[in-house]
This record gives structure tokens, sequence and C-alpha cells, in this order.
């Protein structure tokens, strides 16, 4: 699964309130053991016939479910059923004697079975998924497993839906199973669904079948085993984009508005399921691989085996994939899962490190093969950012047995961190070592279920090489190395000697790369850092090095304690190839308060980088109101506003000019005005304004800002709340959301998000509403276990609501005000 992942600028918001402890999970030994769950029956087939009632919003559902003891002899078998109506349990048509409370359905099966001796219990039920109890992850309140979207059409600009979550342990709320991941099943859904719908779930559809009053039944088939949690059935208007890999049919279900970019946004998946089959030398394992759309979907997608889920955040216009497709990462990572998560699975939620770390480093694989290694090395260090960002985090475990809600291991450390350690996995041994292992794992538990352990004795089997070292401080340990380092020369012995040394608790031992910088050439040095307090090396050299760069390739996850001039972070930049090196210096020198003139040389040479997050970066460093700055670097400015290949570039360079108020660049920003790219588009209207405030609001709103990246909101906020631009109330829900904590950070950004917050709670616009309360259901995970921000959160909300009563008061015929209401009420009990 992949979740929706807040910002570092947000996150940093939250930070700056106080010191954070960690969330929910404590990392001492006086914790709960979450062991394994006790397999006493394995599940063979799973049989289901359903249809719905969308009044009501409930499955009608008929069960065969074949099953035998696991090893010991039984009489009974116990299934998860949440929120539901039993109505029958019998075998061979005779009634079953059963109990069933507390969402457990216990069942007497008459007789003792055998290990191997299978039975079928057939279950007929009603699936209630509105009075499930149980709670979700952080980002939800709820985990209903089944979800009925504008089920009775109420609100003519959403679309009537029917989708499902089983992860963690929901596909219980729809059909009795023995919901576990060490638990996996054949299957075979039939559905009966209004015959203007589509339907979409695991495997192949067998046939369908038009059965009168305008109904249909579509009757689903999946012949490989997998867990329950990745069940899945889509009932929907969609139109269906056909494609392929191979000989295997690759498909896109999206809403009918998307379909001309449907392959825009998909159309790199087979690319995708050839690159990643040759690398992992194991071809797609399944039969098919569809991707579908979800109104309101609770995450970000979810890796359902051969029919991954999507967010609606997944389906984008031109203006949005000019610029970048963001939702290309989270493509890569939902296809991965089905090696690493769907063939082979996490044992327990412990060890959900061999589903989730792999599914993130997918991306950098992804990155790496098709937009190039800088690509790939920039997404990890935003990655890697997140996690070290959170001090919350620096005490867990990548497996850890000690958690207190199994929803708790979906977080920056199972997902970001552990991405970053299969990197530095891969750079110690090597990739051929690397991806052979890989295989070995998956050729080895294909189908089945593993742990940590064995993806080390898979690695181990095929290097040769003892990893506990390795996986004890990374996988059964926590934190990361905090560094500061120090460097001299002896010219009498023409020696420099570089100090490394680690100001946390537990030491930890690794591979790193050193750079000795003479004459403004690095000589690169791999060395061997111990696991104590300093490590003292000695390098040769002929002269006193101009300055001394550790970690420039990025590979090691630590914090690094980096104090250098500008001058050095020229020299750093000139003469490192990798990006890291590269970005790191650009970003520090961006972060001085005065730039002399060697900070404005090299953000110079790097507005010709060819990479286009490092000349982005560069521009972000650039004011064209000091004197030498204007002289030295205008020119290469307004180039890149005008011909950069990359949209993203040429926005940022728009927003330098902009800023200068000068109107010789009028040209350049009506010019942008028309295009394509929203984030030129928006970057110029930030130029328009500068100089024609009058023209400002026309002008916005034209422009669709509803996933435009953050940069972008953060400036045109204030011209979007000063205006009333009701076309944008939704774009900037995801910022003001957050204002509490921007008034710290940002004093003035802040005052203007809390206008645009009351503004919004003040209206009555759903889209906007919803904005807001689902990116607070979505960062709640992110979010640290802090009274006081979640103090803060809550009565932040409660005023909203008040606000919104007060709109309801003048407005009590609304079609959508109730809605709003619910929506806010369930974010304030979410953050109770």
């Amino acid at each position: 699964m992949k979740k929706v992942i807040i910002s570092v600028f947000i996150l940093t918001a939250f930070l700056s309130q106080s010191e954070m402890k960690a969330q929910s999970e404590t990392s001492g030994r006086d914790a709960v053991y979450r062991a394994t769950h006790t397999k006493t029956t394995e599940l063979k087939h799973t049989k289901l016939k359903v249809n719905f009632d969308y009044e009501k919003e409930q499955l009608n559902g008929e069960e065969w479910l074949t099953a035998s003891p696991y090893f010991y002899p039984s009489d009974s078998l116990v299934l998860n059923a949440k929120g539901m109506l039993i109505h029958e349990v019998s075998m061979d048509m005779k009634p079953l004697k059963y109990d069933y409370k507390n969402d457990i359905l216990h069942i007497n099966l008459g007789k003792t079975y055998q290990k191997n001796q299978d039975y079928t219990v057939y279950i007929k039920y009603t699936a209630r998924p509105n009075e499930v109890k149980q709670k979700g992850s952080a980002a939800i309140n709820d985990a209903k497993g089944l979800y009925f979207i504008n089920a009775q059409g109420k609100d003519p600009n959403k679309a009537t839906q029917i989708w499902t979550q089983g992860e963690t342990e929901s596909s219980s709320a729809w059909f009795p199973t023995i919901d576990k991941t060490n638990q996996k099943t054949t299957q075979e859904i039939e559905m009966t669904v209004p015959d203007k719908y589509v339907t979409l779930s695991n495997g192949y559809l067998k046939n369908s079948t038009k059965t009168g009053n305008g109904l249909r039944t579509d009757h689903w088939v999946m012949e490989k085993r997998h867990s329950p949690y990745l069940f899945f059935m889509g009932v929907g208007d969609y139109a269906v984009i056909r494609d392929k890999w191979r000989n295997i049919p690759v498909d896109y279900y999206v809403e009918k508005e998307y379909e001309p970019y449907a392959k825009q946004i998909f159309g790199n998946t087979p690319e995708m399921m050839e690159f990643f089959s040759k690398k992992l030398n194991y071809d797609y394992p399944w039969n098919k691989y569809a991707q579908i759309t979800g109104q309101d979907y609770i995450s970000g997608a979810m890796e359902n085996t051969t029919c991954t889920l999507h967010g609606s955040s997944a389906q984008q216009k031109p203006g949005q994939l000019i610029d970048e497709n963001k939702w290309e990462d989270v493509i890569a990572h939902e296809l991965f899962h089905h090696w690493f998560g769907d063939l082979v699975t996490a044992e327990s939620w412990s060890n959900l490190t061999v589903n989730e770390s792999f599914a993130n480093y997918s991306e950098y694989l992804w990155n790496e093969y098709k937009y190039g290694k800088d690509q790939a090395d920039y997404h990890l260090m935003k990655d890697v950012g997140m996690y070290l960002h959170n001090p919350g985090d620096f005490n867990k475990d990548l497996v850890r047995f000690n958690y207190a809600s199994r929803e708790d291991m979906f977080d920056l450390v199972t997902y970001q961190k552990g991405g970053g350690i299969l990197h530095m996995l891969r750079n110690y041994l090597g990739d051929d070592a690397f991806f052979a292992g890989i295989n070995d794992f998956l050729k080895t538990n294909e189908y089945k279920n593993a742990e940590a352990h064995q993806l080390r004795l898979s690695f181990e089997k095929i290097s040769g090489k003892d990893l506990n070292w390795f996986f004890n401080q990374w996988y059964f340990g926590n934190g990361n190395p905090k560094i500061s380092y120090s460097y001299t020369y002896d010219p009498m012995k023409k020696e420099t000697s570089v100090s490394i040394n680690q100001n946390q608790s537990e030491y930890f031992q690794f591979p790193l790369t050193v750079d000795v910088f003479v004459d403004g050439k690095a000589q690169r040095q791999k060395i061997w850092v111990d696991a104590k307090s300093k490590n003292t090396f000695i390098f040769s050299a002929t002269k006193a090095p101009d300055l001394v760069s550790i970690n420039p390739d990025g590979v090691l996850l630590a914090d690094i304690d980096e104090n250098k001039t500008a001058e050095q972070y020229l020299t750093q930049y000139l003469g490192t190839k990798d990006f890291y090196g590269r970005y790191q210096a650009i970003q520090k020198i961006s972060e001085m308060a005065t730039k002399n003139d060697a900070a404005t040389k090299a953000l110079g040479a790097a507005l010709k980088d060819p990479f286009f997050r490092v000349r982005i970066k560069a521009l972000q460093g650039i004011d064209l109101g000091q004197p030498n700055m204007a002289k030295s670097l205008s020119t290469e400015v307004e180039k890149i506003a005008n011909n950069d290949p990359k949209t993203l570039a040429q926005a940022a360079a728009i927003t330098v000019l902009a800023k200068t108020n000068n109107p010789k660049y009028a040209s350049i920003y009506e010019k942008g005005s028309t295009a394509v790219s929203n984030a030129v588009k928006g970057a110029s209207i930030l130029g328009i304004s500068s100089l024609n405030p009058e023209k400002i609001a026309g002008s916005l709103a034209q422009i669709d800002l509803e996933d435009a990246n953050e940069e972008l909101i953060n400036k045109l906020l204030p011209i979007i709340v000063k205006n009333k631009i009701e076309k944008q109330m939704p774009a900037i829900g995801q910022l003001v959301a957050f204002y509490p904590f921007l008034k710290f950070q940002d004093p003035e950004l802040g005052k203007t998000a809390e206008e645009g917050f009351n503004w919004i709670m003040s209206s009555d616009n759903l889209k906007a509403t919803e904005s807001i309360t689902k990116v607070l259901l979505q960062a709640k995970s992110q979010i640290p276990d802090n009274p006081q921000i979640k103090m803060m959160l809550s009565q932040m909300l409660k005023d909203g609501l008040n606000k919104k009563m007060e709109v309801l008061n003048n407005n009590p015929k609304s079609s959508t005000l109730h809605q709003q209401i619910d929506s806010i009420n369930k974010a304030i009990e979410a953050y109770k």
C-alpha cells in the first residue's frame, strides 16, 4: 500500500512546536510481543456470490469456504467476520452449530478433521460495513473493508462506486475469513451489479451473464493463492482502456472524464512490467494486471493482486502531466508489490518491511532505469529526508514486535527508511549479488510467506557474506548515525587526517565514501567506519585539501553536520559528479543569508546543470534584486524561463523574474499565462500580479490548481484568499488545514492560511471542505504523538465546525452542508 505522505515543509512546521516524542508504540522490552498468528486452519479456496443493496449500503453474500486443519486435528473453524448478520452455516446442506460474537464466527464442524483433510463450509450472511467498529490506520477513522461511494446518487458531482480495502485486516468486513497475512487461498467471486456498471476483481473474468431487471453477474476467478487482505471488488461507471504486456492484458479503469489521458497516466506500466521482470529475473507472476481509481479512497493506493486500486488523485490532465506525472512512482510501487507483498507476503505485520521497503525501493529502481541516476538519487534524498526530519521515528526498529497497533507499521521507517536501507545493502553487496539474492528470496518463498531473516539468508546464500551485523543494526535495531567530522593536514608527512565522530548513543559500523579535494579535484576514498565514537583515517596528499566531503554519493543513511564556506561549496559543486554532492552544495548556498561572489558563481554554474532539479534549486537561491546576481545571472534565468525543456524549471525561473517587479518581463508572463503547463501558468500569473494586480483574479480563475505542487500554492495563496477566487478553494485546502503550525514557521503565510481556512469554513463548498478534512485524516499517522498538536488541530476543527453550522442556519436547504459537517466531525473524532 502506498501511503499519502505529507510534505517535509508541513512536517517541519509540526516539529517546530516542541521536542516530539516517539509515536504510539514503545521500543522498550516491557512492550507486548506481537507474535505471528498461529495457524490452526489452512485456507484452500474461497468462493463468494454477492450482490449489493445500494440504499442500505450492505452486501448480501454466500460463501463456500474450503479449508483443512493446518497440522493438529481439529473439529472447529474460527473465522473473522466483522459487523455481519449470519443467516446460515452448513456443510453438505446440513446445518452446523456456530457461535457469533465480538466479530468472531466459531463453527463446530460436527467431527474431527485431520491435516490435509479438506472440508467446505457454506455461510449465508449480510455484510454491513457501516456497523464495523474496528479502527483503521491513523490515516482513517474506520476500516469498513467495503465502501459505498455516493451510493444513492445524491451528490451530482461524485461518481457512484463500490470498492474494497482489505489491508490490514478488513476483508473480513465483507466476507468471513481468517483475516491474517499468513493465510493464502485461491478465490472466485460472482458479483451481481447494475448492468450499466463495470466490475473488477482479482484474476480473470470467466464469464458475464445478464440476469434480467437491468442486472448482470460477472464471475471472476483467481487460480493462484494469495492472502485475504488482497481480495478486491470494484464497481462503477468506468472507461476501460486496454493495453498489454507480452500476452498479458493490462487495463486502466478511469472515470470517463479522464479517458483521453489514461495512457499518459498509466501508459508506462507495460514497460515497468518488462523492466522489473528482467531486473528480478522473475517474470510478472500473474495472469493480468489492471489499475482502477476510487473516489474518496482512504489512502494512496493498494496492491490488490492483479488489480491495484489508486486514489482519484492518480487521475490527471495535460496541465499537470506536462509538468510531471506525480503518480508514476506510485504506479511503480504498487506494481512491484506483485512480487513483494502479493507473491511473497510478510508473515506478520511486524515484518512489513519485506512488502513495503521493497515497494518503496522500486521507485528508485524505476527512476534510475527510466530517467537516470540523478532522478533516482533525488527521489531517495527526498524520501530519506522525510524520515530524518521526524525525530519520533528515530527509536523505531524496522522489524518490530511491540507496536501498539498494526497500523502503526505503515510509517516512514517501514517505507522511506526501509528503502534507504535496501539502497545501502545494494551498494555494499554490489548489483550482481543484490539482485541474485532478491531472486533467490522470491523463488524460495513464492506464493508463501516470509520474514526478514529469510531475506538475510538469501543474501548470505548468494554473496557468501555474513550479514547479521547489517540486519542487527538496520532491521532489528533503530536510529541512524549522527555524524560530525573534521580534518587536518600535516605538511611534513604530506598526510590528511580525517576524523569521523558518531554522536548518537548506539554506534553503527558502515562503509563510507570520502572525497578529498585538492586543487579542485576530488580524490575518492572508500573507508570502513567501526562502531565506536571516533574513527580516524589517514590519506596521502601532496598539499592541504581545499575541503573534505563525506557521503557525497548520498548512500549512507545518516544525519551529517556540515559547516563549509561558500568557496568550499563552489569547489564541491564543480568537482563532484554525484547528484547528492552537487545538490547539497547548491542547497546550502541557497540557504545562506548573504551570498558572496563564490556563492553567485556556484548558482550560475548550477543554472546549467544537466539535471533540472539542481537548476530549480539554484533558481530558488537567486535574488535578482541583488546587483551582483542581476548582472551575472539575469540572462541565464531569462533563457530558462523561455526555453528550458522542463516546465517546472521554466516556472521556477519565471518566479525569480516576478520578484523583480520589472515590466520588461511582461511578455514572458503573458506568454506563460496561456501555456499548457499548470506550473508555468501559475508562475506567470504571479508575474502578472506583480505588474498588474487588477488582472489577476480573471487569470487565476482560468487555471486548474487542484493538484498543483505545494510551492506554487504557497505563492498563490495570498492572491487566491485576497481576491476570494472561489474556483481555487479546493486547491488551497491541503495547505490551510495546517495554518496553526505554519504561523510558527512563517507568520505571514500562516496568517493568510488562517484566513483561507476561515473562508472555506464560512462557505458552502463541499469539495474545499473535504480537501481539508481528507488531508488531516491522511496526515494523522505522520503527526507526532503530542497532545498539544492534537489539541490545536481539534480546536481548529471545532472552530471550523461552528462556522459551518452558522452557514447551515442561514442556508438550511443546502444539499451538501450536512456532508461537510459530517466530514468535519469525522476529523474531530480522529484527533480526540
